[in-house]
């Protein structure tokens, strides 16, 4: 199936065939369940294009996520050098960047999230707080958006009045994924000296991020709820976009779901643990998900 997948993406050059091949092992191992999504769910010809950016996305944020924010800056100057070189020369040294070149071959609008993310990294390796809700935003903006639209945009319709109430749709999606990543990591950004949660809010309830108790627990919960208003606004995402993309955008805005609820369930705990959704649950909507699209394909069949 992995071959035919390659086959109809247009990737027929052996070694780059063999480059795909190693980007995919890699995001299986790191994102199983978006992979096992992106596999079940999405028209073969674009998994391997989806693999590409998120080996690029994943391979940034692992360069430039380790030592002080001098070194990371550092080295964020250094792959971006490496990112446009292959991409003005078509080519690179790295398996990557070579896949990530054919992607934006056959689907251009890649590059523009591309260079925007890239842009954006330069606020992800100097942070160390979140001062309000309009410092958040600037983050989503800058970072997160172009983040999630480097695979997002190749689902988006072509149609510019359309693309831009998909973009809007996913603007939303990404500012409550970010307020609930902030919320699982709390506790583990807090060993490396950040956190997410804005600082006003912290303020406002009298909070102290390193103890569960009920100021925590009103936090958690007040972030929980700003989430949900954008996870509720993204629920119509899926139908702005083609009939067979929708189980997979559903699938990712109701795995945010289950995500919110173990969040409001963790509550002030998230202060001495991580959070995630339960593994029974997110393959029970990935498998609802998986027999409504074959079900469409068996219709459109007849």
């Amino acid at each position: 199936m992995w071959k035919r997948a390659l086959d109809r993406a247009g990737v027929g050059e052996p070694r780059l065939r063999r480059d795909y091949t190693a980007q995919r092992r890699a995001v299986r191992s790191f994102a199983t369940a978006e992979y096992a999504a992106a596999r079940l769910l999405l028209p073969a010809a674009l998994v391997p294009h989806v693999v590409a950016a998120v080996a690029f996305m994943h391979d940034t944020d692992d360069r430039i996520d380790r030592g002080t924010p001098d070194e990371r800056a550092a080295a964020l100057t250094e792959w971006d050098g490496l990112v446009r070189k292959a991409l003005a020369d078509g080519d690179s040294a790295l398996p990557v960047l070579r896949c990530l070149v054919r992607t934006v071959e056959r689907h251009p609008d890649v590059r523009t999230y591309v260079e925007a993310f890239l842009r954006g990294c330069e606020r992800e390796v100097m942070w160390r707080s979140i001062a309000d809700e309009e410092e958040l935003e600037r983050y989503v903006e800058e970072y997160s958006l172009p983040a999630l639209m480097l695979t997002a945009c190749l689902l988006a319709p072509a149609e510019t009045s359309a693309r831009e109430a998909f973009t809007g749709g996913c603007h939303r999606l990404i500012r409550g994924m970010q307020r609930i990543d902030f919320l699982e990591d709390l506790s583990e950004d807090l060993r490396v000296g950040r956190t997410g949660v804005p600082a006003d809010a912290v303020a406002r309830h009298g909070a102290d991020l390193t103890r569960p108790d009920a100021a925590l627990g009103r936090l958690v919960q007040e972030q929980a709820d700003l989430a949900d208003i954008d996870l509720t606004a993204a629920v119509s995402l899926p139908g702005l976009a083609a009939p067979s993309y929708r189980p997979f955008i559903r699938a990712l805005v109701g795995v945010q779901r289950l995500r919110l609820d173990a969040v409001r369930h963790a509550g002030a705990s998230l202060a001495t643990r991580t959070s995630g959704p339960a593994a029974p649950a997110s393959a029970a909507l990935l498998l609802r998900e998986t027999a409504s699209r074959t079900r469409r394909t068996s219709r459109a069949g007849h």
